[in-house]
């Protein structure tokens, strides 16, 4: 007589997920008011017995994405008082302040595949609170949700972002943590752009990853091996920025889980190896109101409306000054290397993958901007907060456009000079706050110092071994 199974945790097929997910985010464009969706949500968790534990993330000033399991049946007594150790987090509160606040944003709700999280699970966003429930300065996802609200509230002016980002998969897990090592990393495949057997490692991990991001409401486009040795890329559609932002955060947990069940690591330094393309994550936006793109003229120079052209004009006039946020790490500097088809110039082009701004071929629909500049490993919420905030509201240059277009100016090639142009900006200091700013500077500048200043043709351990999405406190109390 067979024994009566003693989990029954919950486990959905991989095409209905996908549907309830879909159906989730639809009401997350929509609008739909946040207490209805908290309370449809906490009654989903209290009828569904299947489920065990709700995972809440939240993402510090560097970007690291943090998660806590919460046991389902006290989640749902202690939703409004959730806290955690806050002095624990790099960049977050001081020692003596200590305890902070998580609170639910139950929009942002996931069921996941069983077979990549474990059963039983489901995913929720949340958002950093001070001891006294007001919003936590350093949290930049909700500084984002702020902006992004207000614009939607005062102008009916909604943002759209779609992120591409590339990354690596290479042998082994834990690669990154065990280059120092080792000093190297061992590619999966050797491959190039768009080439991959169909069973091979690579083509198995991608379809793997885009199985799981599909099945999470990404609203899959494409995907393929990248130019550079066993890189990978998998796009998805556009979405409101706040979404994008979080599926930035997923999309990385994804390939990281996926590459581990698979015995490799799924790596997003900018450029873990010297002589092969880096990784990017190329920033499309655009701006609607009504449903109307507002990025979009026929009759425009490449397609762009006037808007969207002061939209870039702004974000090349402030690019010096915003360069630290967009390449958030020393490795990230070696990307921007004009050799490989780098973003290093400040200048918008319709043709030229050197330029930091690229105006892609659109219609009324896709017309789009897309800043190339932007590493995998900077803060998602951070990035895309600045750039809208920056491209629609930040300084103008007073020199003519045909003067601003016509001159070319190259980024910083080290994060020594990134950290004291961020350092000296009015509008970095403005934009992000006194304490955000000095907070942010501070972690950068710790990174830094840990590193060789010329960083040469070879990628030091130190660079790896300090970066701010491998670190662990182990590595740098070795230093």
């Amino acid at each position: 007589m067979d024994q009566p199974a003693l989990r029954q945790f919950l486990e959905i097929p991989y095409d209905k997920l996908e549907d309830m997910n879909l159906e989730v985010k639809e009401a997350r464009i929509k609008r739909v008011d946040a207490g209805k969706l908290q309370e449809a949500r906490m009654k989903y968790l209290a009828d569904e017995k299947r489920i065990k534990a709700v995972t809440v993330c939240f993402t510090d000033l560097e970007g690291r994405l943090h998660m806590l399991d919460y046991d389902k049946k006290f989640l749902l007594k202690s939703a409004d008082n959730l806290t955690f150790d806050g002095s624990s987090i790099r960049g977050f509160s001081q020692q003596a302040e200590s305890d902070l606040r998580l609170k639910c944003d139950w929009s942002s709700f996931y069921w996941l595949p069983a077979d990549v999280f474990g059963p039983g699970k489901v995913l929720v966003f949340g958002e950093v609170l001070e001891r006294d429930g007001r919003p936590y300065s350093a949290d930049m996802r909700a500084r984002l949700k702020a902006f992004t609200d207000t614009l939607y509230a005062k102008q009916d002016i909604e943002c759209h972002v779609a992120n591409e980002i590339e990354g690596f998969l290479f042998q082994g897990r834990n690669a990154e943590r065990r280059f120092h090592e080792s000093g190297k990393f061992d590619f999966i495949s050797t491959g190039g752009y768009y080439h991959s057997l169909p069973g091979d490692p690579l083509r198995r991990f991608i379809d793997g990853s885009a199985e799981v991001q599909r099945s999470m409401g990404f609203a899959n486009e494409k995907d393929h091996p990248e130019v550079a040795p066993s890189q990978f890329e998998m796009n998805y559609s556009y979405t409101q920025a706040l979404i994008a932002a979080d599926q930035v955060q997923l999309y990385k947990l994804i390939c990281r889980q996926v590459a581990d069940r698979m015995d490799m690591t799924a790596s997003f330094l900018p450029k873990p190896v010297a002589g092969v393309n880096g990784n990017g994550m190329h920033t499309n936006i655009s701006i609607a109101k009504g449903g109307k793109n507002l990025f979009f003229d026929r009759k425009g120079q490449d397609g762009l409306s006037s808007l969207g052209w002061k939209f870039i004009d702004r974000i090349l006039h402030n690019a010096n000054d915003i360069c630290l946020v967009l390449n958030a790490s020393v490795n990230a500097y070696r990307r921007l290397d004009p050799h490989f088809e780098a973003p290093n110039q400040i200048k918008a082009s319709a043709i030229d993958r050197g330029s930091m701004v690229r105006i892609p071929l659109g219609n009324e629909r896709s017309a789009r901007i897309e800043v190339r500049s932007v590493g995998p490993d900077a803060n998602p919420y951070l990035a895309i907060f600045t750039l809208l905030a920056t491209g629609l509201e930040g300084p103008e240059s007073p020199a003519t456009d045909a003067e601003k277009r016509a001159r070319t100016r190259f980024l910083p090639d080290n994060i020594h000079d990134a950290i004291r142009l961020f350092k000296t900006s009015e509008f970095s200091l403005k934009l992000l706050g006194e304490d955000v700013a000095g907070k942010y500077a501070e972690l950068k500048s710790a990174s830094a110092e840990r590193c060789p200043k010329a960083l040469g043709t070879r990628v030091k351990v130190a660079e790896v071994q300090f970066h701010h999405e491998v670190t662990n406190q182990y590595l740098w109390n070795m230093f």
